[in-house]
């Protein structure tokens, strides 16, 4: 018996968790302020992110999706994508919209519950959030179709999580992706858990970048907390994708170090050691070591860029907290051109329970 198809798919790290770089790394991988610029952002979106967790337990904020630990994921793709592109995010992907133009006053009024925050001012043709898991490699690859059939130099990237890559939206994305070769790149954020559901329980599969080898897509692995790597390897996706090389699968090795979003409590299924062990893998410090032990990082920055964030976040808190409230009528007005006799009983009752008997109609 002969060997009909083989493959491999091939893991890229830079950076070991204790901040030692690999020899092998390319020059402008880790040119100065590219590192530098990763680092920043990836500061920037831990103190937001720490900030509307804060406010969601004061009951100033929805249900809201850390990315704690996970930061060079959502950077390593902002950074790589550029302004004429698109993104199709799930809800955990603050770190690459921040980065893309959205600014945290949207998304604190989006998560507060008003779809306004989804409206950008920049970037304009960004997808909002998709909570469905999944679906938003769906309209990645549209859009990637799209730009194909009128010959624009744009990509599509969609990040999802491990258990979106069990859904079938996911396959038959992928599967029409390949067919038509679209300028697409989609990251898997493998964080090893699908809310409580773990990774082993998730797929069988040894890897979830060798999905793509169905699909007849171009897979890789990378280390997710290594955000050098994980820039890089998207950067490449992205220009092979712009090229008409067609699309990329990414699975990004990360660890979910927070609850699935603030309405779960992960330690009613996670053995707090391993935990603990995974945090010590974690993209902020690794990066932090490699940049002190270059001279390109002190103490006084360090110093000086928790001060900036924090009152970038503050300002941005401040202007979320006086956002006026939409009226009630808000979920229906832009639904239907006419209300149906069907949703008319929803809008009475929550007319009902609107402030001063709701307002206006």
């Amino acid at each position: 018996m002969s060997i009909g198809v083989s493959f491999q798919i091939d893991f890229l790290r830079f950076l070991s968790a204790e901040g030692a770089l690999d020899p092998s790394t390319p020059r402008e991988a880790i040119e100065a302020e590219r590192v530098l610029g990763l680092y920043r952002a990836m500061a920037r979106t831990r103190a937001y992110d720490g900030k509307a967790i804060a406010l969601q337990r004061t009951g100033k904020l929805g249900t809201f999706a850390s990315a704690l630990g996970q930061e060079a994921i959502g950077v390593g793709v902002g950074s790589a994508m550029r302004s004429e592109d698109v993104l199709a995010p799930s809800y955990r992907d603050h770190g690459a919209q921040l980065l893309r133009g959205m600014t945290m006053v949207e998304n604190l009024v989006y998560w507060g519950g008003d779809e306004r925050g989804s409206d950008y001012a920049v970037p304009r043709c960004d997808f909002p959030i998709c909570v469905p898991v999944g679906t938003q490699v769906a309209h990645a690859a549209g859009a990637a179709y799209a730009f194909k059939l009128r010959d624009e130099k744009r990509v599509a990237v969609a990040i999802l999580g491990d258990g979106g890559a069990s859904t079938g939206d996911f396959y038959s994305a992928l599967n029409m992706a390949g067919v038509w070769r679209i300028p697409l790149v989609v990251v898997i954020n493998n964080n090893q858990w699908a809310i409580s559901t773990p990774r082993a329980l998730e797929s069988a599969t040894a890897t979830l970048a060798q999905k793509a080898v169905a699909a007849g897509v171009e897979g890789h692995q990378v280390d997710g907390n290594d955000a050098i790597a994980m820039r890089h390897i998207t950067s490449l996706a992205i220009e092979k994708a712009r090229d008409g090389g067609g699309p990329t699968l990414i699975e990004a090795l990360s660890y979910r170090l927070g609850d699935h979003t603030t309405a779960d409590d992960a330690s009613r299924y996670r053995d707090a050691e391993i935990v603990r062990r995974e945090a010590e893998k974690e993209p902020i410090g690794r990066l932090r070591k490699y940049l002190l032990a270059r001279g390109l990082w002190s103490e006084e920055q360090e110093k000086r860029l928790a001060k900036d964030c924090a009152e970038e976040v503050e300002r941005a808190v401040a202007a979320y907290l006086a956002t006026p409230a939409q009226n009630f009528s808000a979920m229906f007005d832009h639904l239907f051109a006419r209300l149906p006799d069907s949703m008319r009983d929803q809008y009475e009752e929550a007319r009902r329970f609107a402030p001063n008997g709701g307002g206006h109609d």
